[in-house]
């Protein structure tokens, strides 16, 4: 089953530069996910200043320019793994650095069947 997880936090905290690399801690992670055979794929993700929300309400498209003041957390990156069941999601997630400055939302992706 694959799992993909979030990494939120406070963009105002954290250097917002896409140019800074990754930290030790989280190539290190990536690497052991790697190793384990369980990473599909994860990214690191431009802050939300420069994305835009869309929504479509009455056959009107509505198109916002981020940042949104109405959430306390932004989408940072996020991880997307391949596990046996949610126990080992969890441990995984207990085991990213991200969590010691940000939240990391869990969710189960659901897999789509052809037919």
């Amino acid at each position: 089953m694959q799992y993909i997880m979030l990494v939120l936090g406070d963009e105002s905290r954290l250097n917002q530069s896409p140019d800074i690399s990754i930290s030790p801690a989280i190539q290190a992670y990536v690497e052991a996910l790697r190793k384990a055979g369980v990473m599909v794929g994860g990214e690191r993700l431009y802050p939300s200043r420069v994305g835009k929300r869309v929504s479509k309400r009455d056959g009107k498209m509505r198109v916002i320019d981020g940042p949104y003041a109405d959430t306390r957390e932004q989408v940072g990156g996020y991880f997307m793994f391949n596990v046996k069941d949610e126990a080992e999601a969890l441990s995984w997630a207990e085991k990213c650095p991200a969590a010691e400055y940000s939240t990391l939302e869990l969710r189960r992706v659901v897999e789509n069947t052809p037919g």
